[in-house]
């Protein structure tokens, strides 16, 4: 991605909404029960009010909330459970400079009073010095040789991730050889030392580097097989051929290549001419990167059509590809409306948008948060033979943009080759593969049956990538079945098995049994057994946890502790389901007894 050199030294937070912070901030309607819905025009004064209210709680229990003079409060998110509670995430500027890992979420009951806080950083966030040593000019140069890239703008910021707190620069570095497709990565400098703090890629990779070089010893290649279904019966008739008004929505017919034949809400432009764009879904577009790398959503190709029939089911039709990616981000779109009445990958109601057919022989699928968009390799030809548009593969991506516009969970260390680190990190894949399960079970399509398993379309030898009943079954990755000291430090594919566990066994219960096609059988850590309490309610409650309990570093026990109070808030504190929640995660060896100290 060629990008503009761009310099620039920002020293106040990028505040992101206006006045209160919260213009287009999404927050729960009470009557959505587990879901929640966008800001309106006349709710926006509303919700500043409990903005006001969190702001001036966190300042009151300063001790609880970890908040000192000089620090200012930007809100992210205002949720409003259905019971009338609020919760207002924050992010956290300390004299006018962005806090990495400085968020929070500040608790209200119904009549606005304080009920709590959940917070990232557990030490005051104000760094040892304020004055920096080193120059911008030698903290572009470091980031730009560690990433190998062209620097794009330069912050200063305080670093308060890890256990301490230290004056730095934060730096966006594009055309980065060491990120997935030449993408962008952000360097942390030690504005006092020149150490490299942190350097992590923008995007996330469905492909690890690790299980890549994993493949690649082993000989296998991902050769997913296609194929399609019948053609759908009962489809709604196209706009009417002689409609004077454009764009339009109709209904158009989609052959993918491992969906089947799909139906597609589609735009009508003109009378012959329709545009893969869905009006129905807030916009959302699939574009052609025609094998370039855009430097935004607007540099792709409309993909477009005379007839509002869209793809053949090969990969020699350009735009087979996108209807499996069109058809998967929609199918992603509508699982979380449904729901949860989440309006979008940011509950912002905006739509979200893919770029097919991306790079010269890329071999990977990426979420890029700079762009808000999925992106779509056509494989490398050899290791890589088709696209990855599965649709677990895009329900998967886009779970990490509402991770990255809710909790923003992240790994605590990232090596050279770009493979992540740590529990936080372990955390946000689990939560991928679970709700990107989620998906295939709200799509129900027959070419693609729902199951617990995370890349079963993909052609691999041990035919699933990861699986979430018993997560030590994936050889490739070496995920891992149960807690121990160790993860805190593993790989966050592997890592992620512990929580994908937990959730497993609160839905379906352990043991051995058939759902749909598959057999499962799940073990646990004490060889206790678990009964589940059903795939609904754990994926509520395991998103409640998410939008309203966890933050930038919550690993695996603070999620424990943010499902208990989610199931808490939905069941009741004596409830079935609270005391299923604290069964799984002992099933899995994540207990209060074995909570590491604060600080480890």
């Amino acid at each position: 991605m060629r990008r503009p050199h761009i310099r620039s030294l920002a020293v106040a937070v990028a505040v992101t909404t206006a006045a209160t912070g919260l213009t287009g901030t999404a927050f729960a309607d009470p009557a959505t029960g587990t879901g929640q819905a966008a800001v309106s025009a006349t709710s926006a004064g509303f919700a500043a009010s409990v903005v006001d209210a969190a702001r001036a709680a966190a300042f009151a229990h300063a001790t609880a909330a970890g908040v000192a003079p000089g620090d200012e409060l930007h809100a992210q998110d205002v949720l409003i459970d259905p019971e009338g509670a609020r919760h207002v995430r924050f992010v956290r500027a300390h004299h006018g400079m962005p806090v990495l890992g400085g968020d929070l979420v500040v608790h209200l009951t119904e009549r606005l009073s304080y009920a709590g806080v959940t917070r990232a950083a557990d030490h005051r966030v104000a760094p040892a010095s304020t004055e920096a040593k080193v120059t911008i000019d030698q903290a572009e140069e470091k980031a730009a040789d560690v990433a190998k890239g062209t620097v794009k703008s330069v912050e200063l910021v305080v670093d308060a991730r890890r256990g301490a707190s230290a004056l730095a620069y934060e730096v966006r570095v594009s055309d980065s050889d060491t990120a997935a497709g030449g993408g962008s990565r952000t360097v942390v400098i030690d504005a006092l030392t020149g150490k490299v703090r942190s350097n992590t890629p923008d995007s996330e990779e469905f492909l690890s580097p690790d299980l890549v070089d994993a493949l690649r010893e082993r000989g296998e290649t991902l050769d997913p097989a296609t194929g399609t279904a019948p053609q759908p019966t009962g489809l709604a008739a196209t706009a009417a051929a002689g409609a004077a008004r454009y764009p339009a929505p109709a209904t158009g017919t989609g052959t993918s290549l491992f969906a089947g034949k799909v139906t597609l809400t589609t735009t009508r432009t003109a009378r012959t001419s329709y545009l893969l764009k869905d009006p129905s879904r807030w916009g959302t577009e699939t574009r052609d990167a025609k094998g370039g790398e855009p430097t935004s959503f607007a540099g792709g190709k409309k993909v477009t059509s005379t007839t509002n029939k869209w793809g053949n089911g090969t990969v020699s039709n350009r735009a087979s590809a996108a209807v499996d990616a069109q058809y998967g981000i929609t199918k992603t779109l509508d699982f979380y409306k449904k729901t949860f009445g989440r309006k979008g990958i940011k509950n912002d109601g905006k739509g979200a948008r893919a770029l097919v057919h991306f790079g010269n022989k890329v071999g990977n699928a990426f979420w890029d948060p700079t762009c808000g968009c999925m992106l779509y390799g056509d494989g490398d030809g050899d290791m890589f033979k088709k696209p990855l548009v599965v649709l677990d593969v895009t329900g998967h991506e886009l779970t990490h943009g509402v991770v990255d516009a809710t909790a923003r969970l992240e790994p605590t260390r990232v090596d050279a080759e770009g493979n992540q680190y740590g529990e936080p990190g372990s955390l946000n894949e689990s939560l991928a593969d679970i709700f990107g399960s989620a998906v295939e079970f709200n799509a129900n399509n027959p070419k693609n049956p729902p199951n617990y398993l995370v890349g079963e379309k993909l052609g691999l030898d041990q035919k699933f990538l990861r699986r979430l009943d018993r997560p030590s079954l994936d050889v490739l990755e070496g995920a891992i079945d149960y807690w121990s000291p160790a993860v805190y430090d593993a790989e966050v594919h592997a890592g992620s098995g512990v929580s994908s566990h937990a959730y497993y066994l609160l839905a379906e219960g352990s043991g051995r049994k058939k759902i749909g096609s598959v057999t499962y059988d799940s073990p646990t850590y004490d060889g206790l057994p678990v009964k589940g309490i059903g795939r609904t309610k754990a994926t509520a409650i395991f998103y409640r946890a998410l939008t309203r309990y966890m933050v930038s570093t919550t690993d695996f026990h603070d999620a424990r502790s943010a499902t208990l109070r989610a199931a808490k808030d939905l069941h009741g504190l004596n409830s079935t389901e609270y005391k299923a929640v604290n069964r799984a995660w002992a099933a899995v060896n994540v207990t209060l007894a074995n909570r590491p100290p604060a600080g480890r």
